[in-house]
């Protein structure tokens, strides 16, 4: 385990490098992880973050990729600002394990979003 120091407090960093703990996440963590990979997160991004968080604490495992754009194409879709193509270029640093490593899940499912 690492520990690195993330807007002001010390955060767990697990072998893969996600949180080791799920519920020591907050936004402010989420930018700053964000912020690391040059990545500026806008409501898409805190729309796929907010699922993957969600899904996980009712299941314990990280959406696939497919139930991620299919539940997300599905919510986005009656606003118009944002369809299945942005989000699969939201995260390009990695695609889902980008997106799970920012809303601190302990690991993730995918090779791309």
């Amino acid at each position: 385990m690492v520990f690195v120091q993330m807007r002001g407090r010390s955060i767990a960093l697990n072998d893969m490098g996600f949180m080791a703990d799920f519920w020591a996440w907050d936004e402010e963590v989420a930018r700053g992880l964000a912020e690391d990979d040059g990545l500026e997160l806008h409501e898409c991004h805190w729309a796929v973050i907010r699922f993957l968080r969600e899904y996980y604490t009712h299941a314990l495992v990280p959406p696939s990729p497919q139930a991620t754009v299919r539940a997300l194409g599905q919510q986005l879709a009656h606003d118009g600002s944002c369809g299945v193509e942005a989000l699969q270029r939201l995260f390009p640093n990695g695609g889902c394990r980008q997106a799970c490593l920012i809303a601190g899940l302990p690991s993730y499912y995918c090779g791309t979003l």
